[in-house]
C-alpha cells in the first residue's frame, strides 16, 4: 500500500497532513508533479515528471495498484486511478468511487463547456480550515480502512 499524490495542485496544508500520516504509519507516499515539491520528509518520494501535458497523471496511473490511496482534484485522473483499483479522494475530503466518478466527470465537462461559451460560473472557494478539516477526516478514515484490509 502507498499514498499517491497529484502534487501539482495539492495545497501545502494537505501535503503536511499526508506527510505526517506517512511518517506515523510507515506507509510510503509518492508525490508526482512537473516541478519539484519542497519540504518532503522521510517516507515520501518525489517523482519529477516530464513537462508534457498529463505526464504526472500518467506516472501516477503507472504506479497505482489495488489498495493504494490517491489524492487528486483531477476527475479524469481519478477515474483512471479507480480503474486501477486505487481508492481516490480530493483535497477537500470527497471520495471518488466507481459509482460517483462518472457523474462528477459529467458535471465537470458541463462546467467547462459553460465557461468556454462565456458563461460565468462560480469558482471553488479558497482552501481554508474547513476544507483542510474535511480532507484530514476523510483521509484518515480511508487510510485506516485500507490499512485494516491490508492486514
Amino acid at each position: 500500500m502507498k499514498i499517491l499524490v497529484d502534487a501539482d495542485s495539492c495545497p501545502v496544508s494537505a501535503r503536511i497532513v499526508i506527510l505526517k500520516a506517512a511518517a506515523r504509519t510507515g506507509i510510503g507516499a509518492v508525490f508526482a508533479a512537473n516541478r519539484p515539491i519542497p519540504d518532503l520528509g522521510g517516507g515520501a518520494r518525489m517523482e519529477l515528471c516530464g513537462e508534457g501535458p498529463g505526464a504526472a497523471d500518467d506516472r501516477l496511473v503507472e504506479l497505482a495498484c489495488a489498495g493504494d490511496l490517491a489524492i487528486t482534484r483531477d476527475i479524469a485522473l481519478a477515474k483512471r486511478l479507480i480503474d486501477r483499483g486505487a481508492a481516490v479522494m480530493d483535497d477537500r475530503g470527497r471520495q471518488f468511487t466507481k459509482e460517483n466518478v462518472g457523474e462528477a466527470f459529467s458535471i465537470r465537462c458541463f462546467r467547462v463547456a459553460l465557461a468556454e461559451s462565456g458563461a460565468e460560473i462560480a469558482r471553488t472557494a479558497n482552501y481554508g480550515k474547513k476544507e483542510l478539516k474535511a480532507f484530514a477526516a476523510g483521509f484518515d478514515k480511508i487510510l485506516t480502512a485500507l490499512a485494516k484490509k491490508g492486514l
